[in-house]
């Protein structure tokens, strides 16, 4: 073990796949048509406002990252230029997130094996991800980069190969889906002319769409964790932060507009998937088993960020003093292997769950619930940590690298924005007030570790 710092070994091509694959997730495969189901054909409309919104804060946090990158990311921004707890909050709130969304993403790698091995146990095949996706971020931070580029590889090809096909069909060979046209954006079928017009659903609809939309942008801060491991971080993480608002108008909007063509939203419902519709319809006869594959590597990819995330940010509250000395130790790959270790115990209850409670997932999704507005607290940390950063250098005259667009409008936007989805989590129709109410049960939980903690080390 040592104390050395973290290897410079992410290449640019790491760093914009990284990115790349951050901004697109199970959420976009699966969680696509609960958004359509809300909004109907608006739903283009919320995708570009709030990846608009993730756009302004990945600037801020790339900003911050070009000038100091550091594995704390915001959380380090926030200890420096704001306070002791901002920084404790900022990454133990991360961490802590990052973990459930490990245990959660390990599980439904499980279940999505049983599609082809339906007799296999699902808490072998977590065990058998779980130790290959250690592994691979054990050896060294190369490795995981390398991993993760595939990883991106297949998912994006898969989109893209979506797209080419949507439109090949919708203007070369409409035969293959009939009811194929960029009108269904805007008329309804036969006998259903409730569902007409592009807000069919109302402004209402889309508001109700909109929380969903932002946690299918989890992820995108990915980057800014990796930028401590970037072997030009000034050069790799302005280029890949540019290209965040890109990705998201071909991958997002782009998709699902296709789709939107292909397929009346109304013959979506809460459950469906529209890739699954659409080669369904046309009788590709392998079509589940890609998407499960490709559903799969989405899955593994998120856990594989999330084991990686959570050791870089467990390794910077080490050295901000808001974890024990021992979490910043290094092996001499350069991998913070304690902290690691930490979350990798954590995540691998997973396992005897999985063997002695088959059942547990169900209690344990109502319980992610709750920690979905963590991310919420990830956004607005990102854009308050910002302001102080801004604060601090525009009252020493300093002038940086990359500096954000819209300062400080953008941020007070997007802390609004914030607000705004709590407001709209906590209505009746959305159903998750109580994710709204824990919030502030959270920080004040995570204050009051901060106080114990603080508290230990003082008397050592």
């Amino acid at each position: 073990m040592s104390d050395k710092k973290l290897h410079r070994a992410l290449k640019n091509r790491h760093i914009q796949l990284i990115a790349l694959g951050g901004a697109v997730g199970t959420g976009l495969f699966l969680g696509t048509g609960s958004a359509i189901f809300l909004a109907g054909p608006a739903v283009l409309v919320g995708y570009g406002v709030v990846g608009f919104l993730a756009f302004l804060i990945m600037r801020q946090l790339g900003e911050m990252m070009t000038e100091e990158p550091n594995a704390g990311s915001f959380s380090y921004f926030a200890h420096k230029y704001w306070g002791d707890f901002a920084g404790f909050l900022a990454g133990w709130n991360y961490w802590i997130l990052y973990v459930m969304v490990s245990i959660s993403e390990l599980t439904a790698v499980a279940a999505y094996m049983q599609f082809w091995f339906p007799e296999l146990p699902t808490w072998i095949s977590a065990l058998i991800f779980f130790v290959l996706i250690n592994v691979i971020n054990f050896s060294n931070v190369r490795v995981f980069g390398e991993v993760e580029f595939w990883f991106s590889i297949i998912k994006i090809s898969a989109i893209i190969a979506m797209i080419v096909f949507g439109l090949y069909i919708l203007f070369l060979n409409t035969s293959l889906v009939p009811d194929a046209t960029v009108k269904n954006l805007w008329e309804a079928p036969l006998g259903a002319e409730d569902k007409s017009g592009f807000f069919a659903n109302g402004l209402y609809g889309l508001i109700m769409a909109i929380p969903i939309i932002m946690f299918s942008f989890g992820g995108l801060e990915l980057v800014g964790i990796a930028a401590a491991e970037a072997d030009e971080p000034k050069k790799t993480i302005p280029k890949a932060t540019n290209q965040v608002l890109f990705r998201i108008l071909v991958f997002y909007i782009g998709t699902i507009a296709v789709l939107l063509c292909l397929y009346h939203w109304s013959n979506l419902t809460r459950e469906s998937s529209p890739f699954t519709m659409i080669f369904t319809d046309i009788g590709f006869k392998h079509v589940a088993g890609i998407l499960n594959f490709v559903i799969l590597t989405a899955a593994l990819s998120v856990f594989n960020s999330g084991v990686y995330a959570t050791s870089r940010m467990l390794f910077g509250l080490s050295y901000q003093g808001n974890a024990p000395k021992m979490f910043s130790r290094l092996s001499v790959r350069g991998i913070p292997v304690i902290a690691m270790g930490l979350a990798g115990v954590l995540t691998f209850m997973v396992v005897p769950l999985n063997y002695f409670l088959p059942q547990w997932n169900e209690a344990f999704k109502q319980a992610m619930s709750v920690v979905v507005a963590a991310l919420v607290i990830n956004w607005a940390m990102i854009s308050l940590a910002h302001l102080f950063f801004r604060k601090n250098r525009d009252k020493n005259g300093a002038k940086t690298l990359f500096p954000t667009i819209l300062y400080p409008f953008g941020n007070y936007l997007c802390l609004a924005f914030t607000v705004f989805v709590l407001a709209v989590m906590a209505t009746p129709d959305f159903g998750m007030f109580y994710s709204v109410l824990a919030v502030p049960v959270w920080i004040i939980f995570i204050y009051l570790l901060y106080a114990i903690f603080k508290k230990g080390v003082k008397k050592s």
